[in-house]
């Protein structure tokens, strides 16, 4: 399954697509105002018989699409998972994953407006595979982690270098507001035959800069969810982001940063194509 949140007219709701690109609007008959509490509640399975019962009520062209998790209890970052990336760098290679954090206040859903902030011309891509963790867990074994995964989606995190470098610590610059792209919709892990077979591509103005599988991960999805469960307790909703290949534009020569009007699209095979133009305000 496909699962979104949206807004349609003043209301904000939730639901899942057909393959028509129908919208059954679960969020109107639910008790649970967003996807994440409805995953917290562990409500989805009860409201997908409801809504099935019922004619679609939305086209997904005539909705605006938000972050698919508009309210995740945490947003875990990896940094430098793939070598290309490390390389291009200088930097990781350590044995853990890199984790940083990211704001939920700081995304912007599929065709939304991706902000270059007017304190720094650095706004920079980064495409990713986001991972959505759908049972709660602590300590979770390796050899158990497909029965915490909800599904998978396309992020863009997108990063304001200057700030990002100002210190050791990366918080600042992963966290401008509008710049983590997430979307355009949840596909829920059954409907994926090959975990590590997934390709991730962003392109900018329709220039291809990102290129790897998700087999390419230095610390794959079972090696995150193990590591990541030690330190908090993962529950529903948490979005884990895998980390970006190399091809970033800041390694390039010149480099390459987005400014007014530039297009990213981040693509995974089999899930869809995020995409943002970029605005400076």
């Amino acid at each position: 399954m496909r699962w979104i949140s949206f807004q349609a007219g003043d209301a904000n709701s939730f639901g899942f697509l057909t393959q028509d690109d129908l919208i059954h609007d679960v969020g109107s008959i639910a008790k649970h105002e967003t996807l994440g509490a409805a995953l917290r509640g562990g409500a989805l399975p009860g409201l997908v018989a409801i809504a099935s019962e019922n004619e679609p009520t939305h086209t997904l062209s005539d909705v605006t699409l938000l972050p698919p998790i508009t309210d995740p209890d945490k947003i875990l970052c990896v940094g430098l998972n793939y070598r290309a990336h490390q390389q291009e760098t200088g930097r990781g290679g350590e044995d853990h994953p890199t984790i940083f954090v990211r704001f939920a206040a700081a995304q912007v859903g599929h065709r939304g407006y991706m902000v270059r902030p007017i304190e720094s011309n650095t706004l920079d891509f980064e495409g990713e595979i986001a991972m959505v963790i759908g049972k709660r867990g602590r300590r979770i074994q390796k050899d158990d982690y497909m029965e915490h995964i909800f599904g998978f989606s396309c992020y863009n995190d997108g990063s304001v270098r200057e700030f990002q470098r100002h210190t050791s610590q990366f918080t600042p610059g992963k966290n401008f507001m509008n710049t983590g792209g997430f979307g355009p919709w949840i596909t829920t892990v059954d409907e994926i035959d090959d975990l590590d077979e997934m390709e991730l591509k962003t392109h900018v103005n329709g220039k291809l800069m990102q290129y790897a599988k998700s087999s390419d991960l230095v610390f794959g999805f079972a090696d995150l969810i193990s590591y990541c469960s030690t330190f908090v307790d993962l529950v529903p909703g948490d979005v884990i982001v895998t980390g970006t290949p190399g091809g970033v534009g800041s390694a390039r020569n010149p480099p390459v940063y987005l400014d007014e009007g530039d297009r990213v699209a981040v693509s995974i095979n089999p899930i869809g194509t995020l995409e943002h133009e970029v605005i400076v305000r």
